[in-house]
């Protein structure tokens, strides 16, 4: 009958290269070199220097950075800075105002400040905080699709 006291050991324990003891020496780690030292040898896929293999092929597969849409983001602070009361506020004139580039496709407000001023914004996106604000004041948050 099987019990576990009398259950021999199943795993062996890893001799540890390198400590003295039977192995001698240099323990199978040669004379001198870094394949000797504690803590040496080189890094997975090192090549000695020459260009590894990873790096000499071309990378393929799928990027999605040509797809990617770029939105830029305007805060209303800047907004309130940079614009007179009751202006209305597009992509155009902020694009004149050099707040945001020409190639931008999307833009988005963001709040986080009280406003002053009233605005009529044009714009693909607004967050919460900066509609609540523009309401609060009497503009208008359009937004815009595309």
């Amino acid at each position: 009958m099987f019990k576990l006291s009398d259950l021999s050991k199943v795993s062996k324990r890893r001799k540890r290269v390198g400590r003295g003891g039977e192995r001698g020496g240099t323990s199978g780690r040669g004379h001198k070199g870094q394949n000797a030292r504690s803590g040496g040898g080189v890094r997975r896929g090192f090549e000695g220097g020459q260009m590894p293999l990873s790096r000499r092929l071309p990378r393929r597969g799928f990027n999605n950075t040509r797809f990617a849409v770029e939105t830029s983001v305007i805060s209303l602070e800047t907004l309130d800075q940079r614009f007179d009361e009751g202006a209305k506020i597009t992509k155009d004139a902020l694009i004149e105002q050099g707040l945001v580039r020409k190639k931008t496709r999307r833009l988005k407000v963001l709040g986080g400040y009280e406003l002053k001023k009233k605005f009529v914004i044009e714009a693909h996106a607004f967050s919460k905080s900066a509609q609540e604000a523009l309401e609060k004041v009497g503009g208008e948050a359009l937004v815009i699709e595309g």
